[in-house]
């Protein structure tokens, strides 16, 4: 295998070709394959392109050589809504394929998604009954969205991921998480987390329910156990950061429960074909998007 988007782009169409069952749908069979919708959405997020009218125009111009038929702006939205389950099916396929799956090591953390930036988007808005406002401390503002809860591996490969209303705690979504996909912990992982996840409930059905052992750095109320655990936590923030950064994620464009699911789902594609390509390839930096952003 050779870097850059076009080796990319083939390698995972092959691999949900191949890993990957076609959802089921009734009638003709659709023009544009779902491994290749799946390619087109990774390709648009990684060549950082958040409009889809930008990026229609984008890859009816440039990409006709990578696909055999490329849909019009509404049939590319449609699809791509309607996508989310798939995508997490392919997410979890990938997360199985690197090396790092078989770790003693996951990590867990949440961060804001803003939907809505003005009080008359959120009245009007499809989200509504959905998202909610939440407290973001680390940037210390109000937002109105979801939040974005992810299980990943030590290089940020995302093994499992929710969106959740703001208002529940931390603990309560992350063990709904974790409990609904169980089968993806193993006994004896460690789980490393944040001060947010403090806890005697939490940490107990870690312990009792998974069989793990939940790391997280010590609050100033309670005897020294872990130490502040500060380099090791800025690993999940570095798997944030690249998500927000480079792949676009608060400028995710959804407009429905769904398509916020599905446009998220979008972004932990590209990072996780990104990392499962370059560990494919030998890459030094395993989370590294330079070889494809261009």
């Amino acid at each position: 295998m050779t870097s850059g988007l076009d080796a990319l782009l083939t390698a995972l169409y092959v691999f949900i070709d191949d890993h990957v069952a076609p959802c089921r749908r009734i009638g003709r069979p659709p023009k544009l394959t779902d491994a290749e919708l799946l390619c087109l959405a990774v390709a648009q997020v990684l060549l950082g392109f958040p409009s889809a009218r930008q990026w229609n125009r984008f890859a009816h111009a440039r990409l006709g050589h990578l696909f055999r038929y490329l849909p019009q702006q509404s049939a590319y939205n449609k699809r791509l809504n309607a996508s989310g389950p798939l995508i997490s099916h392919v997410i979890e396929a990938l997360a199985q394929q690197v090396p790092t799956w078989h770790d003693d090591l996951r990590l867990i953390d949440s961060t804001p998604l803003p939907c809505a930036a003005s009080r008359e988007t959120v009245k009007h808005s499809d989200l509504a009954g959905h998202a909610g406002y939440g407290y973001c401390r680390s940037h210390s503002r109000y937002f109105w969205g979801f939040r974005l809860y992810l299980l990943t591996t030590a290089e940020g490969m995302p093994v499992s991921w929710c969106l959740a209303n703001p208002k529940p705690g931390e603990r309560e979504v992350m063990t709904a998480l974790l409990e609904r996909d169980h089968r993806l912990v193993r006994a004896g992982q460690v789980i490393l987390a944040d001060k947010g996840f403090a806890g005697k409930e939490f940490e107990a059905f870690i312990t009792e329910r998974l069989e793990g052992h939940l790391v997280r750095p010590d609050r100033k109320d309670e005897p020294t156990r872990h130490g502040r655990l500060a380099r090791c936590r800025q690993w999940i923030e570095a798997v944030f950061d690249t998500l927000k950064g480079q792949l676009s994620l608060e400028q995710h464009g959804g407009r429905t429960p769904a398509g916020v699911f599905a446009r998220t789902g979008q972004r932990l594609l590209a990072l996780a074909a990104a990392i499962w390509h370059n560990w494919a390839t030998g890459a030094e930096a395993k989370r590294s998007l330079i070889a494809y952003d261009h």
